[in-house]
């Protein structure tokens, strides 16, 4: 089956126009026209994948990507006709999983959309799945690489995809300290285009919801270098 890919925005001829270069690379598509349609589409159809404008009347993409994470982990890639950083940070520090400023090539928006997808692939060999599956230990960190789970001292604590991904990758090697383009390269591949200040934002998401469980040193920012796993 393929995979369904939700696209929210208010204009038709960007609609239009993912539409058909997502189905060119053989995703299934779904429309909606503004935020109110979008949280329903997503109720009833459970796609995938969402493509979100993030500046739509009524309901802004922010706000519909703050509703979605309220209820559930699905991937988000946001839409903007503004290259600002405010816009770009806070939709990261919501939940997206990536950002794609207008006006874009649909060549990127495919791309991005199927690196986002090929990280979800697990999920849905975890749902048919009745037995264990592989697991990173750490300490008191436990990830459950194929219910795409994370837990603390056995508190579970929920992650988007690319903030488990980042942390998957931190896990694996935890003596290792990850560069920015290190953590960029294992997400998506070499030669992506992501901003540092992405990977900060999803660094700091992290270690916010470990502090809720008492993780408070989860991650360590090495001066100059980057990132690794903290003692746990």
């Amino acid at each position: 089956m393929p995979r369904t890919v939700l696209v929210v925005d208010d204009d038709p001829h960007i609609r239009q126009l993912l539409v058909f270069a997502l189905g060119k690379a053989g995703l299934s598509t779904i429309e909606a026209d503004d935020g109110e349609a979008a949280l329903r589409m997503v109720e009833e159809h459970e796609p995938d994948l969402v493509v979100l404008d993030i500046n739509m009347p009524r309901m802004d993409g922010l706000e519909v990507c703050r509703r979605l994470r309220a209820s559930g982990d699905i991937p988000v890639l946001f839409l903007s006709s503004r290259d600002d950083e405010i816009d770009r940070v806070v939709g990261i520090e919501l939940g997206a999983d990536d950002y794609v400023v207008k006006p874009f090539s649909p060549r990127e928006v495919v791309a991005r959309v199927q690196a986002v997808l090929r990280r979800t692939g697990p999920r849905a060999a975890a749902v048919a799945s009745s037995g264990a599956g592989p697991a990173i230990s750490h300490g008191r960190l436990v990830l459950d690489l194929d219910g795409w789970r994370a837990a603390w001292a056995g508190e579970a604590v929920s992650l988007t995809l690319t903030e488990f991904s980042i942390l998957r990758t931190l896990a694996a090697t935890p003596a290792k300290v990850f560069s920015r383009d290190a953590i960029i390269d294992h997400l998506h591949g070499p030669g992506f285009a992501i901003t540092d200040r992405t990977i900060d934002s999803h660094i700091r998401n992290l270690r916010a919801k470990f502090a809720t469980v008492g993780a408070e040193h989860l991650i360590e920012t090495r001066a100059g270098i980057g990132y690794r796993l903290g003692a746990c």
